[in-house]
């Protein structure tokens, strides 16, 4: 296991502060915000703590504010339904009093149904493409390249085609990325299922933004997961 992905394994290891409450700390950084992967995959986590059997299959939140990087973030869980098969939970995170975030998650206990998939697309296998911070190197013509891509991250991302910041404009709003945690993970489902979660907010805007002829570096907007 990569050290970064440790280190979100214990971020993900929250503090029992009392009954549905729970701290989560942060990353020693240098960030304007928290990131919102990270206050999304601790809330999960959160939720994931007062339920005693079940997978989550489905979760839906909304960013409020900020999240102040300098404190932790207290995760107040309101235990909303305890079913037979389903379990539903509602998460406020908080800081300075205010809450910052709030998430409704849905758990399931596995059972016999219904089951289909769709054909995954034919395209590039990960194996046989450089990593983000390879394709970034390579394509910076020996200039300085941002602190972001030389830190080490808990997610290995392989973007097919065009990366997101190519010149290529305006580009369609879709983007197709394999993702992966860098390292092995314990075989824990709730554990899996926050580091998916924590992923989940950190190619959005790459397809978002493409239509709209804007990068990440232009500095003409300030984006935000809402």
């Amino acid at each position: 296991m990569s050290e970064s992905l440790d280190f979100l394994v214990h971020l993900l290891d929250l503090e029992t502060i009392e009954v549905n409450i729970f701290r989560g700390t942060q990353p020693n950084e240098e960030r304007q915000r928290v990131f919102g992967g990270q206050v999304a995959a601790q809330a999960l986590m959160a939720a994931g703590r007062t339920v005693d059997q079940g997978r989550v299959h489905s979760l839906h939140s909304y960013f409020l504010r900020p999240g102040d990087p300098k404190v932790p973030i207290l995760y107040e869980v309101d235990r909303i339904r305890d079913g037979k098969s389903f379990t539903t939970r509602r998460v406020v995170a908080i800081q300075h009093g205010r809450a910052i975030y709030n998430m409704q998650a849905s758990f399931h206990t596995e059972e016999d149904g219904l089951d289909h998939q769709i054909t995954a697309p034919d395209v590039e296998q990960p194996e046989t493409i450089p990593t983000l911070f390879e394709r970034i190197k390579a394509a910076s013509n020996g200039q300085d390249i941002d602190e972001w891509f030389k830190r080490q991250h808990p997610i290995d991302q392989r973007f097919i085609g065009e990366l997101p910041w190519s010149p290529t404009r305006p580009r369609e709003p879709t983007k197709q990325v394999w993702i992966k945690a860098d390292g092995t993970l314990a075989d824990d489902q709730l554990l899996h299922a926050c580091v998916v979660t924590y992923a989940s907010d950190m190619s959005l805007f790459d397809a978002i933004l493409g239509p709209h002829d804007i990068r990440w570096d232009d500095g003409t907007f300030m984006g935000a997961s809402l």
